[in-house]
């Protein structure tokens, strides 16, 4: 073979790649252009480092909901109750701490015990009596959203102890406080996070190559992996120039490894994706299809109360009406990363890649001053195309 064949097959090579990875590459690139486009006719409001700052708070809850919706979801299942059970573990916890006193640390471990249990008991009716995900979490969605109001008795609780506030609105601790306008060891985190990706992406690369199945082209690796770690010290670094990394972003970072380890590496990770892909073939194969899809759901309730604890302490109060809608903004970020509405298939950063893209939409709409009816028009049909992509996907 030639040099100038060589040199005309590597494009094509590059090409029939990105094809067959369009799934993976494709939200990624939407997300890159969404950001471009906002920054650019916001002028450059939605990067400065209070915004970006802002837009990590105001969607931590969002991205944690969304790493539990995408492995019931890809079981082949749906959870239509993440918002009410987030807003009446809130209000229990406003109810603990601000009315009994109850300590902070002690509230936390109720709620997520109490999230737990109630997806438990969702789980227990879809897996063992068969009953449609969508009818018992939609009966739970009713169910939870009247609990919350009656617990509250229809009026806001609060407000929280400062201490308890930190889980949303605090940051991690300086090494060198007196550092002018820049939070050194928040960069210095986020520039070994970038390293430690780029160093996981090789040994996977690696691995991938001695067991002879495909991957990238080395071109392509190196583009990729450049890219990704200057994205995540610019990332770092306007976080750094603000007050630094706030402490729900270390905790949806530490999720984030855990989801992606256990998806990937783990034995449970690949029986989950392969009931959803075919439950029947699963349970013939010794899978115990059942208790999957019922610990999907118990976790989906822990994340859905982790997520309503993150979001009272970022208001510093309980409310009736928290939780209203957050169910559509999760599914429609594990969707429009990529997961299936046929279930078998999605990912941990798809998932969480679909919840940026929703966030940086919220706030760079809101930023331009589009009303929120106009707002959920344009979700609505950016969730469309998503589904409509994966079917198209599908029949290919």
């Amino acid at each position: 073979m030639t040099d100038k064949t060589v040199a005309a097959a590597e494009p094509r090579k590059h090409a029939g790649f990105l094809k067959n990875n369009l799934r993976e590459y494709g939200m990624l690139l939407s997300l890159f252009a969404i950001m471009l486009f906002f920054q650019v006719v916001t002028e450059g409001t939605l990067l400065r480092p209070l915004n970006l700052t802002n837009l990590v708070l105001q969607n931590s809850y969002i991205v944690i909901m969304a790493l539990g919706m995408l492995l019931v979801i890809v079981t082949g299942h749906i959870d239509l109750s993440v918002g009410s059970v987030a807003g009446f573990v809130g209000a229990v916890a406003a109810v603990l701490m601000v009315q009994y006193g109850v300590h902070f640390i002690i509230a936390t471990l109720i709620c997520l015990v109490l999230g737990g249990l109630i997806g438990a008991a969702q789980g227990y009716w879809v897996a063992y009596f068969k009953i449609p995900s969508f009818i018992v979490t939609l009966a739970g969605m009713l169910v939870f959203k009247g609990l919350a109001l009656a617990i509250l008795a229809g009026q806001s609780v609060g407000p929280f102890a400062p201490t308890f506030q930190k889980l949303s609105s605090g940051f991690i601790p300086e090494l060198i406080p007196d550092a002018g306008t820049l939070y050194p060891t928040s960069l210095l985190i986020g520039a070994a996070l970038a390293m430690a990706l780029v160093m996981m992406n090789l040994r996977a690369r690696a691995r991938q190559q001695s067991h002879g199945m495909e991957a990238d082209p080395f071109g392509f690796f190196v583009f990729k992996n450049a890219l990704l770690f200057t994205a995540i010290v610019y990332f770092t670094y306007l976080i750094a120039s603000h007050r630094g990394l706030p402490n729900v972003l270390v905790i949806i970072m530490a999720l984030i490894g855990i989801y992606a380890f256990v998806t990937t590496r783990t034995t449970v990770g690949r029986q989950i994706y392969a009931v959803g892909g075919n439950a029947k073939a699963a349970k013939l194969s010794g899978i115990k299809t059942e208790r999957l899809t019922f610990l999907t759901f118990v976790n989906m309730g822990v994340l859905a109360a982790l997520a309503g604890l993150v979001f009272a302490a970022r208001l510093n109060t309980a409310t009736p009406k928290a939780g209203l809608g957050f169910e559509l903004d999760v599914i429609a970020a594990c969707f429009i990363g990529g997961a299936s509405a046929y279930g078998g298939v999605g990912r941990v950063g798809g998932a969480v890649i679909g919840a940026l893209i929703m966030g940086v939409m919220n706030n760079g709409m809101s930023i331009l001053g589009i009303g929120i009816d106009y707002q959920q028009v344009i979700k609505g049909l950016v969730l469309l195309g998503a589904v409509c992509l994966d079917v198209y996907n599908q029949k290919r």
